[in-house]
């Protein structure tokens, strides 16, 4: 149940939940503000089934406070914290909220609190520029990538030839992505907020088929997967792609796994393409990913498989 103000605690979803006792964990939902959310509620449901109670609420109205004894409010709880934290949203907002919205997790996961995804998690993989770093750093394939200030456009573009793709540093569903087929393609500065963030354009594994996977990482595992197929090189479902059920081999499911572990996220979505040369390439993991798509095309309970990980690290006595 999505909050309204303050905070409900969220009821059994079904009367097969355990009853709420003194080991009951409490934890923690933050959702998009102003938004109902089809994956709160299947996670709260699924929670509830495994023994947790559920509170569902947002990152901006939380709050530091130095008379509370935590240093922190949680909507929910009254000077105390959760024992876990799930992150399904930040929420859009101004530099300040940003900041001080991860400032949160921060405090939460240096309180105790287990927090999926933390902080440090989310700044890795919503900065392109950073996931590429730490990918690069773990030694996993990714595409030829540069990311610079409009300032040194003429030094840093040199050496860099199209066809090449130009993504926002900061963004998802394929919005403001670009194929350069010349330097006189490239967006003027205002439009990337003064950061260029290029890759080389990777030839698709058939002339005729556009089509990357997503698979779903939760806990070090592969829960599900899925292709993305287009007639466009831009392959997102909210793009126009196909979604289809994908179940990968080992080295396509080891690489999504490998891609979690190197941005620190306890859950993520990874995108993997393959190449005309049959090479598997890297391109983007998202730290809150959503999974209602990749859910009607797959049997597996997606938010089963979550609560599973979640309570197993919040409480590791609890799921067994």
């Amino acid at each position: 149940m999505l909050e309204s103000s303050p905070p409900i605690s969220s009821t059994p979803a079904s009367p097969d939940a355990p009853p709420v006792s003194e080991n009951t964990p409490d934890v923690v939902i933050f959702v998009e503000e102003n938004g109902g959310d089809w994956h709160a509620g299947r996670l709260a449901r699924a929670l509830e089934l495994r023994g947790a109670r559920t509170f569902t609420t947002t990152l901006r109205r939380c709050a530091f406070d130095t008379v509370s004894s935590t240093g922190l409010r949680i909507p929910g709880f009254d000077g105390t914290l959760p024992k876990g934290a799930f992150v399904r949203a930040i929420s859009t907002g101004s530099l300040e909220e940003i900041t001080f919205r991860l400032g949160i997790l921060h405090a939460l996961r240096e309180s105790g609190v287990r927090v999926w995804n933390d902080a440090r998690a989310i700044e890795r993989s919503v900065d392109k520029s950073t996931t590429t770093f730490f990918f690069q750093r773990a030694g996993l394939p990714i595409p030829t990538t540069r990311t610079f200030e409009a300032i040194q456009r003429e030094r840093y573009c040199h050496g860099l030839a199209p066809p090449l793709v130009s993504k926002p540093l900061f963004g998802s569903q394929g919005n403001g992505v670009r194929r350069l087929e010349s330097w006189s393609d490239l967006p003027d500065a205002a439009t990337v907020n003064g950061v260029y963030h290029l890759q080389e354009y990777l030839p698709p594994h058939r002339p005729d088929s556009f089509e990357d996977w997503r698979l779903f990482v939760s806990g070090g595992r592969l829960v599900a997967g899925m292709t993305r197929r287009s007639t466009q090189w831009v392959t997102n479902v909210h793009q126009g792609a196909e979604p289809t059920a994908l179940k990968p081999d080992v080295r396509t499911a080891e690489l999504a796994i490998a891609a979690a572990a190197a941005v620190g996220a306890d859950y993520a979505g990874v995108d993997i393409m393959r190449t005309e040369n049959d090479k598997l390439f890297l391109l983007e993991i998202n730290s809150n990913p959503a999974w209602k798509g990749l859910q009607g095309v797959t049997d597996v309970d997606v938010a089963q498989c979550l609560a599973d990980d979640f309570l197993a690290a919040v409480m590791p006595t609890l799921i067994k």
